[in-house]
């Protein structure tokens, strides 16, 4: 869908949402199960909302990084993505937008932007290839495949870190590595993690932002409304993240991970005591 098309969609929606009833659901009718192509979707972190049973199909919104995806899920089971209109010509997709949010439910509107999707298995294309000879290969290759965001300029010396919200740890290690990110001497890819429901949900929320990095710095900035802790989130794609530490018996953030210049895996639990001296020991650039 262009970005014109979504500005389209989302602004009939509002109208409709002040113009028009919504139509009701039916008290009697049960969630339908996620269909399996958008449970990966929700594992990395998506937000997935079902829109309704219309003209025979299952609607579903999926929001990732911001950017919307309209699922219609046909009897057969099979699925196209788009927006649906009636023999009329009259576009459902914005009923049933409104509709949603005649429900209350707000995290469309919190979430929804225009930026593009963050596409991490394209920062990892052409990196090198690694057999699992040792655990720390195995470890490293979980790591890099959990759900993170990319904080720096690419192509410098990246490091992962395991972060929650609201670990002071996590705050000052950020606060002293943002003037190096800035400068665009390294980058780090943030794993968002949380130890509680509500740091979960704040890091769900980061994740499936449009812009994530700035959600960040105004919420170290003081900015309390930054990161919502909302109950009705998913937190799946945190969920996947804390699996990561809980199969390596991580006990703590933040938690930082890279290769060094002999592609070595390296692991420092807790803030690192000289940030200038990590970046001089990282070897991976992507």
């Amino acid at each position: 869908m262009t970005k014109s098309s979504k500005r389209f969609v989302l602004t009939l929606a509002i109208l409709a949402t002040c113009l028009s009833a919504p139509a009701a659901f039916a008290q009697e009718e049960l969630l339908p199960t996620i269909p399996d192509p958008l449970k990966g979707l929700v594992n990395e972190g998506a937000q997935i909302r079902f829109l309704g049973r219309d003209e025979g199909v299952e609607g579903w919104i999926v929001i990732k990084t911001g950017v919307e995806q309209y699922f219609y899920v046909l009897p057969s089971g099979a699925f196209v993505t788009g927006i649906l209109f009636d023999k009329t010509g009259k576009t459902l997709t914005v009923d049933q937008v409104a509709r949603l949010r005649g429900q209350g439910d707000d995290l469309l509107d919190k979430l929804a932007g225009e930026m593009a999707p963050a596409k991490p298995s394209e920062a990892q294309a052409g990196k090198a290839k690694y057999d699992f000879k040792t655990p720390s290969e195995q470890f490293f290759y979980d790591v890099e495949n959990s759900n993170w965001i990319p904080f720096g300029k690419a192509g410098t010396p990246v490091f992962y870190a395991f972060v929650d919200p609201q670990c002071p740890h996590c705050h000052e290690m950020m606060k002293e590595l943002r003037p190096l990110l800035d400068q665009g001497r390294v980058q780090l890819r943030l794993i968002p993690v949380g130890f509680s429901p509500e740091t979960q949900s704040q890091a769900a929320f980061l994740m499936a932002a449009p812009d994530p990095v700035a959600l960040w710095w105004r919420n170290m900035d003081g900015d309390t409304t930054a990161l919502p802790a909302k109950q009705e989130i998913n937190t799946q794609g945190v969920q996947r993240n804390l699996s990561v530490m809980q199969v390596w018996k991580l006990n703590g953030t933040p938690t930082v991970m890279y290769r060094d210049k002999e592609e070595k895996v390296k692991i420092i639990e807790g803030k690192p005591k000289n940030l200038e001296t990590l970046i001089g020991d990282l070897g991976a650039r992507s």
